[in-house]
């Protein structure tokens, strides 16, 4: 469970010199990705030179056991607009959570460093214009989801638990989202989940806030084998889900006892 409070207690935040305020930031978690990061995050880092929009890239290496950390500073030294964020536990929410709260730009954008698209961040730039979230959707109509079999059914029980727990639109709340950051910000202060729930429910409590959502539809294939096992986490998402549910039913109970 995270607290607003907490938020920059345990990162290391280097300063870096910008002459032009980022119209996008992009985070970016990171763990142990010392082989697949130089190369991923280099040939990003060149499709994004060709937009000609002005950005910044911030890498948020949380709890990396191999030479990531040192994969990161070096990156951030060497590329313009590229920062580093350390954070000393393996925590993807917390890693993200950080990263946002450090974003300079209107836009915010997250990715992971095997499953990220130039081609979703010029689409969702335009729709950030007429809605406060844009989401690269497995289930929108016109999506092709090239996993296993058992992840896609994975993908789909998922969506169907969401939306019988808290009655959401949405059908997808993981992989790449864009953000306005100024409607986001109140919704990051609010939320209470870590690890790999904190985005569900940066999901969840934007639709339930009435923020304006558009999922557009995606092209997934697996770069590699995923590296978490499905079995580990389907109890622990349970668990977290339930307690979101439960955070939000004391929310709304203390809303209406102040009304």
């Amino acid at each position: 469970m995270m607290h607003p409070a907490e938020a920059y207690s345990e990162y290391s935040f280097p300063a870096q010199g910008r002459k032009t305020r980022p119209k996008i930031s992009i985070v970016i978690p990171v763990y142990n990705e010392e082989a697949f990061l130089p190369t991923a995050a280099s040939d990003f880092y060149d499709g994004l030179q060709q937009l000609g929009v002005a950005f910044e890239i911030i890498l948020c290496e949380n709890g990396s056991t191999d030479d990531t950390r040192r994969i990161t500073k070096g990156l951030s030294e060497e590329l313009d607009n590229v920062r580093t964020l350390t954070i000393g536990v393996a925590d993807y929410g917390r890693a993200m959570r950080a990263g946002m709260v450090a974003a300079k730009a209107p836009y915010i954008f997250i990715f992971d460093i095997d499953y990220y698209s130039t081609d979703f961040l010029k689409e969702a730039l335009g729709l950030l214009k007429k809605y406060d979230v844009v989401i690269a959707s497995k289930l929108a109509p016109g999506a092709e989801d090239r996993r296993s079999f058992s992840r896609k059914m994975a993908t789909q029980g998922f969506y169907l638990f969401i939306k019988m727990l808290f009655n959401v639109h949405v059908k997808e709340t993981h992989g790449m989202k864009a953000f306005n950051r100024k409607k986001i910000e109140p919704i990051i202060e609010r939320a209470c989940l870590a690890k790999d729930l904190f985005d569900t429910e940066l999901v969840i409590r934007a639709e339930q806030s009435g923020l304006r959502i558009k999922e557009v539809p995606v092209v997934v294939e697996e770069k590699r084998p995923a590296r978490s096992s499905m079995v580990k986490r389907i109890p622990r998402t349970i668990i977290g889900l339930f307690m979101l549910r439960y955070f939000l039913w004391k929310e709304h109970l203390a809303q209406g006892s102040s009304t």
